[in-house]
């Protein structure tokens, strides 16, 4: 198994990131991959896939998002609003990126990457969603929308996080979501997602707040409007159990690239790198050349 290299990446904001590398140095690979994952999750959640295919020919870069893993939270009187993510993305872009950048993002990881491609289409090289195309519209009125996000995240602040009594209970949560993921993986990610405290317990590294609905909905014509600026190749990915294929408007939300394949991973759900490492990187090794 090839280790990653881990690091921190400081960002105009005062925060810093926490990314894992594989292929620093070796300076002959002039071509940067860049790994953005999807909700609640982090940056090792792709290190399977990366060790089946992307860790022997790429400069790998993935790295925990803003109040995910090991990255900082946003701290007192902040929250997630979703261009954060974008701008962070762009920080490590600029940072880390080398000749060639490509992205591939997971689920909500996918929205970030792909709005980074439509608004500097002339940085990225490849661009891969892993079942990335946004969730379903949301007709909730705005002003109850603000209301609840208020409500929401004043009693986030002050609950007291949610904890496991142990490791065995963090990797039995995980399975309960998601029925696919193999024992093995189930520890592995458990080991890495949570913080040990004392007595054995295990807490998850994901800020709550990020469990709060946040004040703007998803639009998809604002989605629209990046996806048609997009220059580079794109390839969306999908699990073939996954009820994302049954997402509304998918056929119009696919129309959006100017460059586009499809590809379905079977026997995988939504967490395809999870579910198929091996075959999700044999893709994206074939699409990013």
């Amino acid at each position: 198994m090839t280790a990653p290299i881990p690091r921190r990446l400081p960002l105009p904001t005062g925060l810093s990131l926490s990314l894992l590398e594989w292929g620093a140095h070796d300076a002959a690979r002039d071509h940067t991959v860049i790994l953005v994952h999807g909700f609640l999750d982090l940056a090792w959640g792709f290190a399977p896939m990366v060790e089946r295919g992307l860790a022997d020919r790429y400069h790998v870069v993935a790295p925990d998002m803003r109040g995910h893993g090991d990255s900082d939270r946003a701290g007192p009187g902040g929250y997630y609003h979703f261009m954060d993510y974008v701008a962070d993305l762009a920080s490590v872009v600029e940072q880390v990126g080398r000749a060639r950048v490509s992205l591939v993002g997971h689920s909500m990881g996918g929205s970030v990457a792909a709005y980074f491609a439509g608004a500097f289409p002339e940085r990225v090289h490849r661009l891969a969603l892993l079942e990335g195309l946004g969730p379903p519209e949301d007709d909730t009125a705005p002003p109850a929308l603000v209301q609840s996000w208020i409500r929401a995240w004043q009693r986030a602040r002050t609950a007291e996080p949610r904890t496991y009594p142990s490791l065995e209970a963090a990797v039995s949560r995980l399975r309960a979501a998601d029925p696919l993921l193999s024992d093995e993986l189930a520890h592995f990610f458990a080991e890495r997602g949570t913080v040990a405290l004392p007595g054995g317990a295990r807490r998850f590294k994901h800020d709550p707040l990020h469990l709060t609905r946040g004040p703007y909905p998803f639009r998809l014509d604002v989605a629209e409007a990046f996806w048609r600026a997009i220059r580079c190749p794109v390839l969306l990915v999908e699990g073939a159990d996954s009820p994302v294929r049954h997402l509304e408007n998918l056929e119009r939300r696919v129309a959006c690239f100017s460059r586009a394949e499809r590809v379905v991973i079977d026997g995988a759900a939504h967490m395809i790198q999870r579910h198929q490492p091996e075959a999700l990187a044999s893709a994206l090794v074939q699409f990013l050349g």
